[in-house]
């Protein structure tokens, strides 16, 4: 079983994962790519530098011509900017959130601040929903824009839990909205390419001292970030900086399954990702270790929490239901299906079943509720079993192809082409759909006996 090792032993951040996927292989014009089609008017700029004499990869990014400035400095800026008055008001309608992750480097020029957003983008900001919209238009992969997605649910939640509101209301501020897509999606994207089955994190070192942040000054690690790595071992090596951002650890609660010490296996590469600060004495950066476990106790599959909804449903139109479910899916549902049921009175009824996301599972019952005829949706958390999974895509005469990869404890136990593609195929070139998937599977049984 192929796995990605992340050693936090200088926190987290997502510039910083994404300098650690780049040193890893990752190629450079993939995440150029993935910026380009999110539209954001953003680039990155990648470069090499050193943080106690390890050589890693910077990555930052920049927008409208600027570099994006860590948020305590930003706040610094815009307080002596606008001598710390309230002249843009705030909305009381929604929680603003600050998301500017990077650090400014100190091997380069003292970045003037950013321009000041109009009123109208202090005050409104980006929310989620906008944010799933940009995602879902650009031109990447499917599977990377529902990690990308998750990520920022994940984060969200958080948020929307320490300002006590829904996660819907959680707006995030229009200047650190843009950097915080960019780390996101490219986490995403860059971590999908790896091909790992399974990512697992060190424990994660947090730091110390206070931060500034949209709502004040807080202790480190900030608010967010605890409720983030719930359940994730941390510790503080006594640094008075903030060393995991909450980007950084909703990547981590994410992508990473568990929690361990360095795990028993066979090195492949490895890749080093600086954080901006050069600190004497300590390594700023985060390493990504990528290689095949060794161990003969590595899990043969994962678990994890998943929270199901049901409702019984028996005055509904059935092909509202079908939308229903179809809307459920495209709004991150894991699964969802309906069977028939006879209920009280004898009248014939559809039991409606979601598996989804805890983090999704609010926004999924108010959309159950607004959209199907019930009065009620049970909830309850479940632990599954899941075999690790990766997409591989093939070509065929028609184009290519992404099939869907299980496997437990290293072996390949199930494979199959992804339906969406298939289907696309068959209805652009007249074909039959059974000859594009039959094609996909010979496509990639022949890539596997090419691999050995």
């Amino acid at each position: 079983m192929r796995i990605a090792y992340l050693d936090c032993f200088s926190g987290m951040s997502g510039d910083m994962f994404l300098g650690a996927l780049v040193d890893a292989g990752v190629p450079v014009h993939l995440l150029e790519e993935t910026v380009a089609a999110l539209n954001v008017g953003a680039r990155l700029e990648i470069s090499r530098v050193q943080r106690s004499g390890i050589s890693a990869t910077k990555v930052d990014v920049y927008v409208g011509g600027e570099k994006e400035l860590p948020r305590e400095v930003y706040w610094e800026q815009k307080g002596h900017n606008h001598g710390r008055d309230h002249s843009h008001p705030h909305s009381h309608d929604h929680e603003h959130v600050q998301l500017r992750e990077h650090n400014y480097s100190q091997e380069s020029k003292e970045p003037s601040p950013p321009a000041a957003p109009t009123s109208h983008q202090h005050e409104h900001g980006r929310g989620l929903k906008e944010i799933r919209e940009i995602i879902r238009n650009s031109k990447i992969a499917e599977s990377a824009k529902q990690t990308a997605i998750a990520i920022f649910e994940t984060l969200g939640a958080a948020e929307a839990k320490i300002h006590n509101t829904d996660i819907e209301k959680i707006h995030f501020h229009e200047v650190g909205a843009v950097d915080a897509i960019v780390d996101i999606v490219c986490a995403a994207v860059g971590s999908e390419a790896l091909a790992v089955d399974e990512f697992i994190c060190s424990s994660l070192n947090v730091g110390g001292g206070t931060v500034k942040c949209a709502h004040g000054t807080f202790p480190v690690p900030a608010p967010a970030t605890v409720e983030l790595l719930k359940e994730a071992p941390v510790y503080s090596s006594g640094i008075q900086l903030e060393l995991v951002t909450p980007t950084g650890a909703a990547i981590v609660k994410t992508l990473c399954k568990r929690f361990s010490s360095f795990p028993e296996m066979k090195i492949d590469k490895s890749g080093y990702g600086a954080g901006s600060r050069d600190l004497p004495g300590h390594a700023n950066v985060v390493r990504l270790t990528i290689g095949e476990a060794q161990s003969e106790v590595v899990r043969k599959t994962s678990d994890e929490t998943i929270t199901v909804l049901e409702a019984n449903i028996d005055d509904l139109n059935p092909q509202v239901f079908g939308y229903v479910m179809d809307r459920l899916l495209e709004e991150g549902a894991l699964d969802a299906f309906g069977i028939p049921v006879q209920m009280k009175k004898n009248r014939p009824g559809m039991l409606l079943s979601v598996l989804c996301r805890p983090q999704d599972a609010s926004r999924l019952t108010n959309l159950i509720l607004s959209e199907t005829t019930t009065l009620g949706v049970r909830r309850r958390e479940e632990r599954r079993e899941v075999l690790a999974r990766k997409l591989v895509t093939v070509s065929t005469r028609w184009g290519d192809v992404r099939l869907k990869v299980a496997s437990m404890n290293g072996t390949i136990t199930n494979y199959a082409p992804e339906y969406d593609d298939c289907r696309r195929i068959a209805v652009e070139h007249h074909v039959p759909l059974k000859n594009v998937m039959q094609e996909a599977m010979q496509a990639y049984m022949k890539v596997r006996a090419k691999a050995g």
